[in-house]
């Protein structure tokens, strides 16, 4: 489909693919994804491939904005994007758990 700034996989579906498969792009939607924002990026463009990426299977995505300075968590069965304010945290919650990253560094 696309590719995102950064992309995670579980282990168990990355090992369930071929070696040809790990080798190439790989045919597989990543459990977690974040896309970070610039200067020539559309929010609502940025917006519109998250919920793809959910759509297709993303458990997990941020979409960080550095230049409004907020983030957007996106998790399936949520009809609402949360915002964050780059004076908190993103939490990686169950899927990713004890991984956050603290959005004051990007101040």
């Amino acid at each position: 489909m696309r590719s995102p700034d950064i992309a995670w996989i579980k282990k168990e579906r990355w090992e369930a693919l071929t070696f040809n498969q790990q080798e190439k792009f790989a045919p597989v939607c990543p459990d977690f994804v974040i896309e970070l924002r610039s200067k020539s990026d559309s929010l609502s463009q940025l917006k519109s491939k998250m919920e793809k990426w959910i759509e297709n299977g993303c458990q997990l995505g941020w979409l960080i904005d550095p230049i409004e300075k907020k983030s957007y968590v996106y998790k399936p069965k949520s009809n609402v994007e949360e915002v964050i304010e780059f004076d908190k945290k993103l939490i990686g919650g169950d899927l990713l758990p004890g991984f956050e990253l603290d959005l004051k560094r990007l101040n």
